[in-house]
């Protein structure tokens, strides 16, 4: 770990009073949740279809029983514990410095560390919903249930989850641009920013400090007051509230 980078960050923490938090699958990999675009993520496993395509709104509908047989085993990571970046975020927010994380990732460990406003651009595995009558099932519920998961009334239950050729909700993307744009400082993590249109709303940032942390290179690279490319949650670990 650059000990001089680590030292920088913690200045602009410091000097900071509104800061915001944009994150993606590498915040919750040290969590144990395998992420898609890794040497070791789900993209290089084996499956008769590629995740992308499994996770579509078209393969939904069309194979419902092989989406759920991999929404099951490879997305309902239910017993995972939120990891030194997921906890000190918490207590950066309840210590008034920072005022929101945006995260792409739907596994609920931000909330589940501590965090407050949290703005899940692509849903949550927690919250789930029947199609006919909208009643609200948990992830246990989906988790155990026998091939298509089915609502009291009949109705089949779909993950509150942003598939691929689904659109973001329009008050969460609100809320992520007003979030960003006020930001004194944005730190970005563990995303490789190749996914829109979420990774487009950090062109929002106006502010005076903008940080990446990510253990590979990405495309705002340039653009960064800081990069460290260390695994997000040792980052964390040695930030000082």
């Amino acid at each position: 770990m650059d000990e001089n980078k680590q030292t920088r960050l913690q200045q602009m923490i410091d000097e900071s009073s509104n800061i915001v938090f944009f994150g993606g699958a590498g915040v919750s990999t040290e969590s144990g949740i395998p992420d898609f675009r890794s040497v070791d993520g789900l993209y290089h496993q084996k499956y008769d279809y590629p995740p992308e395509t499994i996770l579509s709104h078209t393969f939904y509908l069309r194979h419902k029983e092989e989406f759920y047989r991999f929404y099951q085993d490879k997305m309902l990571c239910l017993d995972a514990e939120p990891n030194d970046a997921h906890k000190k975020l918490a207590q950066l927010e309840a210590a008034g410095k920072l005022k929101a994380v945006i995260t792409q990732n739907i596994d609920g460990l931000h909330q589940k560390a501590g965090s407050k406003t949290v703005y899940e651009l692509h849903g949550s595995v927690l919250r789930n919903y029947c199609e006919v009558c909208h009643k609200a099932y948990d992830a246990q519920y989906m988790l155990k249930a026998k091939g298509v998961p089915k609502c009291d009334c009949g109705g089949d239950i779909k993950p509150d989850v942003v598939l691929y050729e689904e659109g973001l909700d329009n008050n969460t993307v609100s809320n992520a641009i007003r979030a960003i744009s006020s930001a004194a400082m944005l730190m970005i993590g563990g995303t490789s920013l190749v996914v829109y249109p979420a990774a487009g709303l950090i062109d929002y940032f106006q502010g005076k400090y903008l940080v990446l942390i990510n253990k590979q290179a990405t495309k705002a690279d340039s653009k960064a007051d800081l990069v460290i490319q260390e695994p997000i949650g040792e980052v964390f670990s040695k930030i000082r509230v």
